[in-house]
């Protein structure tokens, strides 16, 4: 396993190819590099000297100090890369990332390039990333090294993806949900380093919580297998697999240049492994998010808390599916929000409070089940309903007069409130309790989303996707109870 601290945290970085043109590769890397916050040095390399975004370009690597950079970004034609490498390397540098494509993917001699760019980087001593590939960021490094957007707010999940694309999908849903990265590599064809290797660095990452990664193709079952399966013991690893249908197989190939493994095969692999297997980029997103932002559940029982009915019910129906209970309300719990609620209250779990919630409320019932014995997780479903009123409120014409400031005003510190107390009340009895509404994505500034977000914690848009979170954490949480972790 090579040292890839070079790759995410670099003292300096070469980049190879910089021009003036705002399009191509080599300036779009230098620009996201400087407005990214990278604090190392940064050496422009171009035949044609002369300065690009403020910066003096080099004629030549040879012109970079000893030992001033230990990473190089090559943006150059394949032709000139092993040269550039050989100079890379006497200068210092110990990690490469290679944009450039042109290798397997492009047929037979790409082929034969390709195999001589990994006998060279072998020799040599360099942690190779890519090549066809799209960079590389790392958040506590400040470092946005890509030749695409966006950057990403910083935070707890780790991405590796043989697609580029879906690094930046994976970015994006970071800015939506607020649930930051601290590292993400798009591998490209994975001449020299695979996701397995990024997957083992992750897992000693102290910056890292959960691995993300999406997976076309696997060239050794085996050796993936024997080595992500002490990784799951450390951290949760994530996987979203392409090419699970036999067309999505052929379309995989194409893209990398490898086959896709049997899907039946890879699947048992996860299970036997602890990596946790979802369905498209956005359960495996909300997944990671979940396992970064909330404590792993004890057990499969969940109570959920609701202000009306029907959300409820459907939080129960996609259980339906899930390794998640709603488990019976205990006789003490049920007699303790007896106590707090209006008679007319379920007096069953779902806790539907039928719209007899007072100030106070909403905290109450989340701590009686959060704290209870017999209940590992909670879904609290209603966050933001308050706050809707009060934004139709401030919207109307009647605003602020008869009172509808005062009353607005109180909606929203309500739906603040009852956010930043989900988030304190799980963190104090180690229970994860998940919010949903829909608007997190209807209306991501309704100060209950908001709050959920300001708070570092992931805000689902619906019970379903609540639940199926819940369920590949207490999934997770089981495999590592049955090994004695």
């Amino acid at each position: 396993m090579p040292d890839l601290s070079a790759l995410f945290d670099p003292k300096g970085i070469i980049i190879t190819g910089v021009s003036n043109h705002p399009g191509k590769f080599g300036f779009v890397t230098l620009h996201h590099l400087l407005v990214s916050g990278y604090e190392g040095s940064i050496f422009p390399v171009s035949r044609e000297p002369g300065e690009v975004l403020g910066l003096p370009v080099l004629g030549s690597i040879d012109d970079v100090p000893d030992g001033g950079a230990d990473m190089v970004f090559i943006c150059t034609p394949t032709s000139l890369n092993e040269g550039l490498l050989r100079q890379a390397a006497a200068k210092g540098v110990t990690a490469a990332f290679c944009a450039a494509g042109g290798y397997r993917e492009a047929g037979p001699e790409g082929a034969e390039t390709e195999q001589r760019l990994i006998a060279l980087c072998d020799e040599l001593g360099i942690a190779l990333a890519g090549p066809n590939g799209q960079g590389v960021v790392s958040t506590p490094s400040n470092m946005c090294a890509q030749i695409v957007a966006p950057y990403a707010p910083a935070g707890k999940i780790a991405i590796a993806s043989q697609s580029g694309n879906f690094v930046s999908s994976f970015l994006n849903l970071a800015h939506h949900t607020g649930v930051g990265v601290s590292r993400a590599v798009a591998a490209g064809n994975a001449a020299v380093l695979g996701i397995a290797d990024y997957l083992e660095y992750f897992s000693d990452d102290p910056e890292t919580a959960v691995s993300l990664a999406y997976i076309e193709s696997v060239d050794d079952g085996r050796e993936l297998f024997e080595r992500i399966r002490p990784l799951s013991e450390r951290k949760p690893i994530v996987v979203v697999k392409g090419g699970a249908s036999d067309a999505g197989a052929r379309a995989a190939a194409s893209h990398t240049g490898a086959l896709a493994s049997d899907d039946a095969v890879f699947d048992g692999m996860c299970r036997q492994a602890g990596v946790i297997r979802a369905r498209d980029v956005e359960e495996a997103f909300e997944a990671a998010a979940t396992f970064a932002t909330q404590p792993l559940p004890a057990g499969d029982r969940v109570v959920v808390v609701t202000t009306v009915g029907g959300w409820g019910v459907a939080a129960v129906d996609a259980m339906a599916d899930t390794r998640l209970s709603p488990t019976p309300l205990p006789v003490g719990l049920m007699a303790a929000i007896d106590e707090k609620l209006p008679p007319r209250w379920s007096k069953n779990n779902p806790i539907d409070m039928a719209g007899g919630e007072t100030r106070d409320t909403v905290p109450e019932i989340l701590q009686l089940a959060a704290q209870h014995a017999d209940v590992d997780a909670v879904v609290y479903l209603g966050a933001g309903i308050q706050s809707n009123t009060a934004r139709m409120l401030r919207d109307g014409r009647f605003f602020p007069e008869h009172g509808l400031e005062r009353i607005a005003d109180f909606h929203e510190r309500q739906d603040t409130r009852y956010a930043e107390a989900a988030a304190e009340i799980s963190e104090a009895t180690g229970t994860p309790i998940m919010v949903a509404t829909e608007l997190a994505n209807a209306r991501p500034d309704n100060p209950a989303p908001a709050a959920i977000r300001a708070a570092g914690k992931m805000c689902h848009a619906s019970a379903g996707r609540a639940v199926r979170s819940l369920h590949h954490m207490a999934g997770y949480s089981a495999w590592r109870r049955a090994r004695g972790i």
